[in-house]
């Protein structure tokens, strides 16, 4: 018998790592820009901030990702109250299935972060170049590297790069109709997809968002996105996210940092009226009801602690 070995198409390739960076700014970090000729991706671990890809500026928030293609202008500022975590991550590829990740942005779902999260452990072993220095051009390695580690490095880039590929690809033809789209997912991908567009949801509960918006971003079609959260829920994706909206006022009336006005306008309704014609649809009473409520049960509190007390 003969044996003939079969050679594996290689899809991407990294041919070398410019930097590795782990960042931890201040709330008022601004970063006014740079261009080079290879790849890069910014992540943010924590907090958000805006970034500015050549004329056109994005808000990230934790857990999205954004990609910078080769000599494209790229800057970032924070957008937030938080202090911010950031990972960057810069390296050379001439894979032409590189070209998927221009101008391409993104939440990552937990495999995706697992594999950052390890490429960086992996390059603190690999690198004696501090992770946090922003100024550095060329990380050396150490002499006492631990074994494998560089090679890891590459290992969980490709996977990365991989895994974000085939995830948005097979999200991309499943929104196209056609019967392979509407084949039922296993239950540990329904999971994630489950989680993935909570979270995103969950970082824009202050915009309108709609149906057609959440299809468009994530490659779905209409009626697999209803079907999942009827699944998972128990409601449709908007009743869903109505009620992100209603806990997310519940928490603000409780903060009492705002008027009912500005709760609403903060929420992105259209008037205090629907906003507070949707409260009460979701909770059985008014936002100002609800106020007092919470009022009555906090000095109740406060009067029965302080009788005790004495």
């Amino acid at each position: 018998m003969t044996y003939v070995p079969t050679l594996l198409k290689k899809e991407i390739m990294i041919d070398s790592i410019i930097t590795i960076h782990y960042f931890e700014y201040t709330r008022d970090f601004v970063f006014k820009g740079e261009q080079h000729d290879f790849w890069e991706f910014l992540y943010v671990d924590h907090g958000r901030i805006s970034v500015c890809q050549d004329d056109m500026w994005y808000t990230l928030n934790s857990g999205e990702i954004i990609f910078h293609k080769p000599n494209e202008f790229h800057a970032i500022r924070s957008a937030g109250k938080e202090a911010i975590n950031l990972v960057v991550i810069s390296f050379t590829s001439d894979s032409q299935a590189m070209q998927f990740f221009e101008n391409r942005t993104g939440l990552l779902d937990k495999a995706e972060k697992q594999y950052i999260s390890l490429l960086i452990q992996e390059a603190k072993d690999a690198f004696s170049t501090p992770l946090h220095e922003p100024a550095v051009e060329q990380v050396l390695l150490r002499e006492d590297s631990v074994f494998g580690a560089q090679q890891m490095i590459l290992l969980y880039l490709e996977l990365f790069l991989l895994s974000f590929y085939r995830n948005r690809y097979r999200e991309k033809n499943q929104s196209m109709g056609s019967r392979a789209a509407e084949f039922p997912l296993l239950e540990t991908e329904r999971d994630s997809r489950f989680e993935h567009i909570c979270q995103y949801m969950q970082f824009r509960v202050c915009e309108r968002l709609t149906v057609g918006d959440l299809t468009k971003h994530f490659s779905v079609s209409r009626s697999m996105l209803q079907a999942l959260f009827h699944e998972k829920t128990g409601a449709g994706i908007m009743d869903y996210f109505t009620q992100m909206k209603i806990k997310r006022a519940k928490e603000m009336i409780r903060d009492g940092h705002m008027n009912l006005t500005e709760i609403a306008y903060f929420l992105s309704y259209s008037s205090l009226p629907c906003f507070s014609k949707q409260f009460k649809k979701v909770t059985g009473m008014s936002p100002r009801a609800y106020a007092c409520s919470v009022k009555k049960i906090t000095d109740q509190f406060v009067t029965d602690r302080q009788k005790s007390e004495c």
